[in-house]
């Protein structure tokens, strides 16, 4: 693995790590779908498993304790996408392909959403992330 990558890896949150994935699934369904075109059958049968591990990758990181019902739905999810690989390399079709990579595209947009987010919030500063409480606002008040 090159050195930059590893580092970048180490370093980011765990949405960050997340969006990574998704971009890899991403990458790897297009290509995928290129070597279909090309008749590339070996490549496009690595590919398919690379993006196939990648949402395995995703099923073992689901965090599902703290969210159990996200967990669950998205669980079905990567394994539905997981199936459609599975068919696209079977019966060597686009239209799988052409479906997951619809769905890996609307998700990474969310998580990138949330890591956007994410990051706004890190970059306020530390009174602005003080939330007064009820009532408190009028204290704060200033007449005209």
């Amino acid at each position: 693995m090159n050195q930059y990558f590893e580092q970048m890896i180490l370093s980011a949150s765990p949405v960050e790590v997340v969006c990574l994935l998704y971009q890899r699934a991403i990458r790897s369904t297009r290509d995928a779908r290129e070597y279909l075109k090309s008749g590339q059958i070996a490549e496009r049968t690595k590919a398919i498993n690379h993006a196939w591990a990648v949402l395995l990758e995703l099923i073992n990181s689901l965090d599902r304790a703290s969210a159990p019902e996200i967990a669950e739905q998205l669980d079905g999810l990567y394994a539905y996408m997981q199936s459609r690989l599975v068919d696209a390399n079977l019966k060597q079709a686009d239209e799988p392909l052409s479906e997951v990579l619809m769905l890996l595209s609307t998700l990474v947009e969310g998580w990138e959403g949330v890591m956007a987010a994410e990051k706004r919030r890190q970059e306020q500063p530390a009174w602005a992330q003080v939330v007064p409480a009820e009532g408190e606002y009028s204290r704060y008040a200033v007449s005209a």
